[in-house]
Order: C-alpha cells, then sequence, then structure tokens
C-alpha cells in the first residue's frame, strides 16, 4: 500500500514473515507476552496513550520505527516515552 497506519505497519510486517495479527492496536496488546521497559528487545511492539491507541516497533537504542498516522511517512524516531503503557513481545 502507499500508506499505512501504526497497527497496519505492524501487521504488514508481521504478515512478511508468515504471522497473521489482528488489525487494531487493543488487539496487539493481547496478543503476545508482555515485557518490561528494561527488557524490551529490538522487534518488540510499543504502545502509548492511556487508550492504548498507537504502537510502534522498538527498535533500541531508545528509537522505534514508526507510522505516525495515516499519509505520514513511516519514520525512525524516540521512542515516545511521555506517552508510553508497555510492551509486548510476539513470540
Amino acid at each position: 500500500p502507499d500508506s499505512y497506519d501504526c497497527s497496519g505497519l505492524v501487521v504488514w510486517a508481521f504478515a512478511t514473515e508468515g504471522i497473521s495479527l489482528p488489525h487494531y492496536t487493543g488487539s496487539l496488546w493481547n496478543s503476545g507476552m508482555h515485557v518490561s521497559r528494561a527488557d524490551l528487545e529490538p522487534g518488540d511492539l510499543v504502545f502509548f496513550g492511556a487508550d492504548i491507541g498507537h504502537v510502534g516497533f522498538y527498535i533500541g537504542q531508545g528509537l522505534m520505527v514508526d507510522a505516525p498516522s495515516t499519509g505520514l511517512d513511516v519514520r525512525v524516531e524516540p521512542v515516545w516515552w511521555s506517552q508510553y503503557v508497555g510492551a509486548v513481545r510476539i513470540a
């Protein structure tokens, strides 16, 4: 596609590896093992907002790959620690 929302990027990336995931952040939140911030590893999903309304890929060193919103470019940026609510590792 020519654009992604945050969960769409996650679903697409895992689908390229043959892993099917639901296309909603709340469902993604319940799709793997929760990990602490101290145990984050590249590839973990990081979630944001009190309503768990946003997700990105942690890539290490405090950075994530993020589709900020539909129509904006996918990019690497610092993790939004002020809005961070937790992380999930897809096994």
